[in-house]
């Protein structure tokens, strides 16, 4: 079955009574080279387990089967189940899941994250894997190409985004995709977009009990993020190891801990 052609997804939706559901933000991926580039990204290999959040039509989740050992498809829309039956028939490798993403709860063993995301999830979706006692390997998906390039920003531009993807992983803006790769086009760009997260073994590597406090003080200050710190998170404390004129957003990760650490001693 062709799940890259309009008129075969129309076919196919059509003849399973269904329809694109604006409300969960489904747009379809049918761009094979974008797929082909979403497996490369995420470096997937033969001996991988593959979780994978919205499957929809199931395109991304063959190509998903075609070269992993295993998949496990979490999909919130339990009406696209007898769909996914029909077109993911030919391999005996996939698990699906009918549940919200956000409620599930990662494999205890190594796995890899690829997904097509509706965008209003995406940072609770990242949060929900990077914090979670078992980070993914790799978590690669497709997001709103401007959400993409404001999670990779550093300071002086940091955004609470970028910073809570910095605290846990490294991110990169992989390859910006036009809205006519999915079906119905979107209003935006989209990105693939690539998070590594962090391991112990890394020199960058913050324990997440620290890094969620330090998420915590960070917020604080990005609410007012126009602010000084000498007007939100450092009024009347003297001494500090980073400057009380700088903004939120102009602090590195390590900044972040070292300041973390000196309000913690007072």
């Amino acid at each position: 079955m062709e799940l890259t052609n309009i008129d075969s997804v129309i076919s196919l939706l059509k003849k399973h009574g269904l329809y694109t559901k604006k409300h969960l933000g489904q747009n379809f991926l049918i761009d094979e080279e974008v797929l082909k580039e979403i497996v490369k990204t995420a470096k997937i290999e033969k001996s991988d387990h593959v979780v994978e959040i919205g499957p929809g039509l199931g395109v991304l989740t063959n190509e998903l089967a075609k070269n992993a050992k295993k998949i496990t498809s979490v999909e919130i829309d339990g009406g696209l189940l007898p769909l996914l039956s029909e077109t993911l028939k030919e391999h005996s490798n996939i698990e699906i899941i009918n549940q919200d993403a956000l409620t599930f709860i990662p494999p205890k063993t190594p796995y890899k994250l690829t997904a097509n995301i509706p965008y209003y999830i995406t940072s609770p979706l990242i949060n929900h894997f990077l914090q979670s006692d078992n980070p993914p390997e790799t978590i690669t998906i497709l997001i709103q190409k401007e959400v993409a390039e404001k999670a990779c920003k550093i300071e002086p531009k940091m955004s609470i985004l970028s910073l809570q993807i910095a605290l846990f992983g490294k991110a990169e803006l992989i390859k910006k995709i036009p809205p006519e790769a999915f079906f119905p086009a979107p209003k935006v760009e989209s990105a693939i977009f690539n998070i590594i997260p962090n391991k112990k073994s890394d020199s960058n590597y913050i324990e997440k009990d620290e890094a969620l406090e330090i998420l915590k003080l960070a917020k604080q200050a990005f609410s007012q993020k126009r602010k000084k710190l000498s007007n939100t998170i450092l009024r009347d404390i003297e001494n500090s190891p980073i400057d009380p004129s700088l903004r939120p957003q102009a602090l590195s990760v390590k900044e972040w801990q070292k300041l973390n650490n000196f309000l913690n001693s007072q």
